[in-house]
């Protein structure tokens, strides 16, 4: 059960409203641990903002997919994981990788940078840091650009997840993915 009451445009202020608005017609989040940041406006602006940038860059939508996840499984993150499984499977993720990370396995793939963000995800997230080794097959798979990418995505969807664990923020039921 969610531990924050959910605003209503009702409950909104004009700037919550404004923000809801604009979420709604960009396409961008504003459900799950929007319905904390929607609090403060400024707060779910500037998250939106990092998101989406952290997006646009050129790593593949698997290899965000596989971050994500890896970050929400870290955590336990029951909402981001059943949001983010939908969302990665319509980009093209197979199942069987997705089985892999919940099930905190190895990827069930070749792709070497697939199974880099995987390992620097878990390995940062386990370890507070990087070690030098899997620094350098970093440097020799990833621009400068990308590997900047890659910790902040795990930095900031890190945030995320420690919202949705915080506030206790439920599932959609429509979302059928759980965690082991």
């Amino acid at each position: 059960m969610t531990r924050i009451s959910i605003l209503t445009k009702d409950d909104m202020n004009d700037e919550q409203r404004s923000v809801i608005e604009y979420s709604s017609h960009s396409g961008q989040p504003h459900g799950g641990p929007y319905w904390a940041y929607i609090r403060n406006p400024k707060l779910m602006r500037i998250v939106q903002d990092m998101n989406r940038i952290l997006t646009e860059g050129t790593l593949t939508a698997n290899e965000l997919s596989i971050i994500v996840l890896t970050v929400a499984r870290h955590w336990s993150a029951k909402y981001p994981w059943a949001v983010q499984v939908r969302n990665a499977l319509k980009v093209g993720l197979g199942q069987n990788v997705i089985d892999a990370i919940n099930g905190r396995a190895a990827l069930p793939t070749e792709d070497a940078r697939e199974n880099l963000v995987h390992k620097l995800a878990n390995e940062l997230l386990a370890d507070q840091g990087l070690s030098d080794a899997s620094y350098a097959e970093a440097e020799a798979l990833f621009t400068t650009d990308e590997l900047i990418t890659v910790i902040a995505r795990i930095g900031a969807f890190s945030m995320t997840c420690c919202t949705a664990n915080g506030f206790d923020i439920t599932p959609p039921d429509e979302v059928p993915a759980r965690l082991q």
